[in-house]
């Protein structure tokens, strides 16, 4: 029973996975169109039992609350991005408020490889563990987030807003 789900269910993706894709693109860029499709396709796998015999209307619904969920995510991001903006600095800490309100602008996941080298002190081997990557694809992620880090603030830097001291972004440990 299992290997002809798994066959039925490749055979639905082919056919419907373009259309789902069109219908998330219709609505959201393309990056997010991509994982809208993605995660549409895991919560029919998760619910195929529940699949009825013309899937494309409920694959439609499923994109279309993964869109609202996204949207959700995107608001509290931006809402904590405006939290911790209007913070007023600490006394004496004003390059750690800017570091803050940096990643606070961040991709979930660039602040997420930054806070798990950096704040919780994990060598990319614990990090890739945490985030089910090897040590080397963490490595390879934190290198970015740290240059995209570096570019937000730079973009803060280049405003005008008050001038930070040149300050490195931590490496991670062995």
């Amino acid at each position: 029973m299992q290997i002809e789900d798994e066959r039925l269910f490749e055979t639905y993706f082919r056919r419907f996975a373009a259309p789902v894709h069109s219908f998330a693109l219709r609505r959201a860029d393309a990056e997010t169109a991509k994982d809208v499709t993605a995660e549409t396709f895991l919560v029919a796998w998760r619910r195929r039992a529940e699949m009825p015999a013309v899937p494309l209307p409920w694959l439609y619904g499923i994109a279309r609350g993964v869109l609202a969920n996204d949207r959700r995510a995107g608001d509290r991001r931006s809402r904590l991005a405006a939290r911790v903006a209007a913070q007023p600095a600490p006394v004496g800490s004003s390059a750690d408020h800017e570091i803050l309100r940096a990643l606070a602008v961040l991709r979930e996941n660039d602040r997420e490889a930054l806070l798990l080298s950096a704040w919780e002190g994990l060598s990319a081997s614990q990090a890739g563990k945490v985030l089910g990557c090897t040590p080397a694809a963490f490595a390879v992620r934190l290198h970015r987030a740290r240059r995209r880090l570096e570019s937000v603030l730079a973009e803060t830097a280049g405003r005008g807003d008050e001038a930070q001291p040149e300050r490195p972004i931590p490496e991670v440990p062995a």
